[in-house]
């Protein structure tokens, strides 16, 4: 354990590995402030996708992630994280304060999901024949079960095939929506860009992977051919991997979180299995759609994301916000007004 670490070094480590995270589209939309042995996690407003997320669902779903990061630091470092979530109800964009009073010795693997926060990397493409690595989806479930979400496998081809259709439809009317469309180029910069959020040109396929059934990506090249150079042939139609569903029983703020946390400890344990994870919303980001994914493929739980997992040679790099741009350090934190 690390005994000697002072509270700036320990919080300094758990930002620096926090903004890692998954977030929707590379947004980041966290703020950190650090002081009394406490770290509080913050939502940031003006990150949030307006058009597509007005709810705010997906911009909690990314600040679960980076909370739940935060807890996995800590263990690592040797510190029980003791967390209260959405802790100030006159301030919802508070959505965590996480302290850690007590201390004991990391866990096997607390370690092996740690050293996979920086490494990881979200798919966007097809992925190779072959199965997953033997027990993987029990272990996958069974860790989204532990922050409070449901992963379910669907297994079924007809199911396999109307998530897929519903994400067709929606990625189709989301291209049409003047709006959306410009709401996503404003996070998916140019190669070359010098940003440090959004989605890079290094970061996705130059051309989208045909599977069967078909789970388009969304066009973050705007049509431009930015992107990676292809695996595969032209003609190629390769796997779509296991198709899961993450759900929650409720559909609250405090869900999303659930879901947020959940979500990035099944990415962390298959990137430790040797899987790849790609991620898509499209269809869960326009009501009549989520609804029958609900209904119809959920059996009545709360769909939050749709997951693909496979294997596949991942060369795809991200970018991140240097740990000072998203961190500030209180004596005590301002009272809301």
């Amino acid at each position: 354990m690390s005994d000697s670490l002072t509270v700036a070094e320990i919080t300094q480590r758990a930002v620096s590995q926090a903004i890692w995270a998954p977030s929707v589209h590379n947004t980041q939309p966290w703020r950190f402030t650090a002081g009394e042995e406490r770290l509080s996690l913050h939502a940031d407003p003006g990150r949030q996708l307006a058009i597509t997320d007005p709810d705010g669902r997906e911009m909690l779903i990314s600040c679960g992630a980076a909370l739940f990061t935060v807890r996995l630091t800590l263990r690592s470092l040797g510190y029980i994280p003791v967390v209260q979530i959405l802790p100030e109800p006159r301030d919802p964009t508070l959505v965590a304060d996480v302290s850690w009073p007590g201390r004991a010795d990391p866990a096997e693997y607390e370690r092996q999901l740690s050293s996979q926060v920086r490494t990881r990397r979200t798919h966007r493409g097809a992925f190779d024949a072959g199965p997953l690595p033997h027990g993987l989806l029990a272990s996958l479930r069974h860790g989204a079960a532990r922050d409070g979400a449901v992963l379910r496998i669907v297994a079924d081809d007809g199911h396999r095939a109307m998530l897929a259709a519903a994400i067709q439809t929606a990625e189709r009317a989301e291209r049409l929506d003047s709006e959306r469309a410009r709401e996503l180029a404003r996070w998916a910069p140019a190669p070359g860009s010098g940003r440090t959020d959004g989605v890079p040109a290094t970061s996705y396929p130059a051309r989208d992977e045909r599977t069967d059934p078909y789970f388009p990506g969304r066009d973050f090249a705007h049509g431009q051919g930015w992107g990676l150079p292809p695996l595969g042939t032209a003609s190629a139609i390769r796997s779509a991997g296991v198709v899961g569903l993450l759900t929650t029983r409720q559909d609250r703020p405090a869900d999303w979180i659930s879901a947020g946390q959940a979500l990035q400890r099944v990415l962390l344990t298959a990137a430790c299995g040797g899987a790849a994870v790609a991620l898509h919303s499209q269809p869960l980001e326009l009501p009549q759609l989520r609804e029958i994914i609900r209904t119809q493929l959920s059996d009545g739980a709360h769909p939050q994301l749709i997951l693909r997992f496979g294997t596949v040679v991942q060369v795809a790099t991200s970018v991140r916000r240097a740990p000072a741009e998203v961190t500030e350090t209180y004596s005590s934190r301002p009272t809301a007004q």
